[in-house]
């Protein structure tokens, strides 16, 4: 609609689609008029908002106008009186507003020629003014930087849309009184919601940071109507609409049983549906008034059986599958780790629990509780951790109790372990003959023994293929098969004959890596299983042909993309972004959440391989090492040092020494590369004979750390994760390895906005003449020789 133009009574605006409409109507069975938004393809008219909610029209002689200031007026024509403005300020300097309805069902006032994409440019959203339904696109919370607070209010009955009961965010309220609370977001879900999860209908968000707080859903699958509505009896719920019968049905609702009203048992009582009574205290608390708890009164709640008194003996004891209590009384920091968090907590005897914030991924950020713990529930699945605060004398019962219980179960344990063992040595033997029998699967201790890598127990069986398989799946080794060659050996595609597609690493007879690597690979890749890791099918070795077989991954490494003229333009900024993160997930399983510690020891762009979906693999373990226990790093014979140059560290190169460390200084300039499409060994600034760090590392002194960037990213990219990607790198990449940061503090810092810490000084950055820059070159999930990937380094 124009300035002056007017929508009455009977007329309506429809979206470009035919999605939602706009016009005048009558709630349910009520004689007043209101103008709002409905979707159009659902019967029934399914209002989502309403302009005049508190102030109906109670006839027909009205109209909605815009005026040239960009205000939306709804006056009656016989009277004249205004009923309803969409702002009480005017907009002179607008010269031609517009107003439009959107197929996402919002309606806008902007000046005609503006980019409507860019919320600034609009003049008015209806977006700004929820009323009871969440729609997709639509930011649930605060925004701190224009003073917006965006939250659900009921209407007062089916047939009244004026402002009722309930005021979710966190929680639902009736006037001042909570009635129901879903608990703050732990990075998955909802605390209060442990059914919470994926589906294939829509996805959902909670962005928490300096700029603003807001929750919002987006649709998977756009041929679906959902939507999110507080009804006026102050029940949240989730609605799908259902086609074959024309109605919309219930989907899910956080409020499910007796447990979800609010503070049911009181404080540092909790709530459990399966129980009979459903309140108990917690664990080293007991009932604050014994006979009110014994009638079922449990609004008292609790109260620590032994009185705190800030003793330095005091400590927590870990509660596990609960909603997490009331956060109003709470602290957060997004950044800190959950030891970080125990810590703060401990020292201030004010502080009564703590948990990590954020439980995706390894968990991150620290959430603090002072005062009481209220509105705590017990699940039997997906509930939270909460660490709280007890007295010594508490914290011993509690461990005594589990010691007895543990003792109660080895008194049983104990006598019948003698027929566990004979079962067991029966079936090792029948195993053993077995395996005789069969004419593949033969023994990976067959091919030797490698005391660098593994002990005589890690021996390990994985699937044999022919040499008549391979031959035929590789069309006898064809040179079209070829996909590249490294320090392993050639490398080719092929096909199994039930379709599926491998790679082939055939260890040549010239190999720098040998027997040694070939067993180190299959053993230690045989253990490991994670999405960024590549996968291992199997083996073969017949005579003196020694092969790995390889899940195929058709985009090849990662270097053939970033370090490539044409095709590095195929590969934008959110992609390569993407990559990083993969790839740091994948070194963290490596570092912490295998079986088996592993060291890499030559992590680089070649050895990082794409599948179809641009998804980052890990590949190439042969250089591989296991860490046991608490093993933090190793020394090898300087003889034995292995890797690649321009990836290699300091104290690995020069003195042997290796650790999880080694890795996150070759993953630090990893980083670099992708960030930059320039290989750090090779790259001689014209200037200051810096390689790819040492320029970083000026730059970055400057706050000129965009000029690294890639040419080809254009636009694409997003300038705080570019300076954080850049900034995290550097700090992987100095000199001294207890200042590198773990995996896990890598992870978190690019995850986050929170202030990082200013990088030291790098190792290995000065480089020498343009003249010694030996350039590199890609292969498929091999080591390079052009790399100068080596296995032996003689001292001189």
């Amino acid at each position: 609609m124009s300035a002056n133009q007017a929508v009455r009574y009977n007329e309506t605006i429809v979206s470009y689609q035919e999605t939602f409409e706009l016009g005048f109507f009558h709630p349910g069975n009520s004689m007043n008029l209101y103008v709002g938004i409905w979707c159009k393809k659902v019967p029934n008219r399914s209002v989502i908002w309403v302009a005049n909610r508190n102030t109906p029209l109670t006839d027909t002689t009205c109209e909605l106008t815009l005026t040239l200031q960009g205000v939306l007026v709804i006056r009656n024509t016989t009277t004249g009186n205004v009923i309803w403005l969409s702002t009480n300020s005017s907009t002179a300097s607008v010269k031609n507003p517009i107003g439009q309805l959107l197929d996402t069902g919002n309606f806008i006032v902007y000046e005609d020629g503006v980019n409507i994409n860019h919320q600034e440019n609009l003049i008015w959203q209806s977006f700004d003014y929820l009323q009871h339904t969440l729609y997709p696109g639509v930011k649930l919370g605060w925004d701190f930087v224009n003073g917006n607070e965006k939250h659900l209010t009921s209407w007062k009955s089916e047939d009244d849309p004026a402002i009722g009961a309930g005021y979710p965010q966190i929680m639902v309220k009736r006037g001042q009184e909570i009635t129901s609370r879903v608990g703050p977001w732990n990075g998955l879900r909802y605390t209060g919601s442990p059914n919470m999860g994926p589906n294939w209908f829509y996805n959902f968000t909670f962005v928490l940071n300096q700029r603003e707080i807001y929750y919002e859903y987006n649709l998977i699958n756009t041929s679906v109507y959902t939507r999110l509505v507080l009804q006026p009896t102050g029940r949240l719920e989730r609605l799908f609409w259902t086609s074959s019968r024309q109605e919309w049905n219930l989907y899910l609702t956080p409020q499910n049983d007796h447990c979800d009203d609010y503070a049911v048992c009181g404080p540092f009582g909790s709530c459990n549906i399966g129980k009979s009574p459903v309140c108990e205290c917690l664990k080293g608390f007991e009932p604050t008034s014994p006979d009110q708890w014994g009638d079922t009164d449990w609004s008292q709640g609790c109260r620590h059986r032994t009185p705190l008194d800030c003793k330095p003996d005091e400590g927590f004891n870990k509660y596990s599958n609960l909603k997490l209590p009331d956060t109003r009384e709470s602290w957060y920091n997004q950044t800190m780790t959950v030891v970080e968090c125990h810590k703060m907590c401990k020292s201030n005897c004010s502080c009564m629990a703590y948990t990590n914030s954020n439980i995706s991924g390894v968990g991150s950020g620290c959430l603090l509780w002072f005062g009481d713990l209220t509105d705590i529930i017990t699940y039997d699945r997906n509930g939270d951790t909460l660490y709280i605060r007890l007295s010594a004398y508490e914290l011993d019962s509690i461990q005594n109790s589990r010691n007895s219980s543990a003792g109660r179960r080895a008194r049983v344990i104990i006598p019948i372990a003698f027929v566990v063992l004979i079962i067991i040595v029966l079936l090792c033997i029948y195993r053993f003959y077995s395996k005789r029998q069969q004419k593949q699967g033969t023994p990976i201790k067959e091919l030797g023994h490698d005391s660098e890598t593994r002990s005589d127990d890690e021996d390990l069986e994985l699937p044999v293929f022919g040499m008549s398989t391979i031959l035929k799946a590789t069309n006898n080794f064809s040179v079209n098969a070829k996909l590249g060659e490294g320090g392993f050996g050639p490398v080719y595609k092929g096909m199994l004959e039930d379709g599926q597609e491998i790679a082939v690493k055939r260890l040549a007879k010239t190999s720098t890596q040998g027997l040694r690597e070939f067993k180190n690979e299959v053993i230690s890749i045989s253990k490991l299983q994670h999405r960024n890791l590549v996968k291992l099918l199997g083996c073969c070795f017949e005579g003196a042909e020694k092969m790995l077989i390889y899940e195929y991954m058709p985009n090849k490494g990662l270097d053939s993309f970033i370090f490539d003229k044409t095709q590095s333009k195929l590969l934008d900024w959110s992609t390569r972004y993407r990559i990083i993160n993969g790839i740091a997930r994948g070194l963290l399983y490596l570092h912490q959440d295998s079986r088996l510690r592993f060291i890499h020891r030559d992590l680089k762009v070649s050895n990082i391989l794409l599948d179809k979906d641009m998804n980052p693999k890990i590949s190439d373990f042969g250089m591989a090492r296991p860490f046991r226990g608490n093993q933090i790093e190793a020394n090898t014979n300087t003889n034995r040092v292995v890797g690649t140059y321009g990836y290699m560290v300091l104290e690995y190169a020069g003195d042997g020494i290796f650790s999880t460390k080694s890795d996150v200084y070759s993953f630090g300039v990893l980083v670099l590369e992708t960030v930059c499409g320039e290989k750090n060994r090779g790259f001689v600034h014209k200037e200051h004979c810096n390689n790819l760090i040492g320029h970083a590392w000026g730059l970055h002194n400057k706050g000129k750390s965009l000029q690294l960037v890639a040419k080809c990213l254009g636009e694409s990219i997003n300038v705080s994760q570019v300076q954080r990607s850049i900034h995290v790198s550097l700090l992987c990449v100095q000199r001294h390895p207890e200042d590198r940061p773990t995996m896990t503090s890598v992870i978190m810092m690019l995850g986050s906005e929170g202030v990082l810490p200013s990088p030291k000084e790098p190792g290995f950055y000065v480089g020498k003449t343009k003249q010694n820059a030996t350039q590199s070159s890609s292969s498929y999930g091999t080591s390079s020789n052009n790399e100068l990937s080596i296995s032996m380094l003689d001292g001189r």
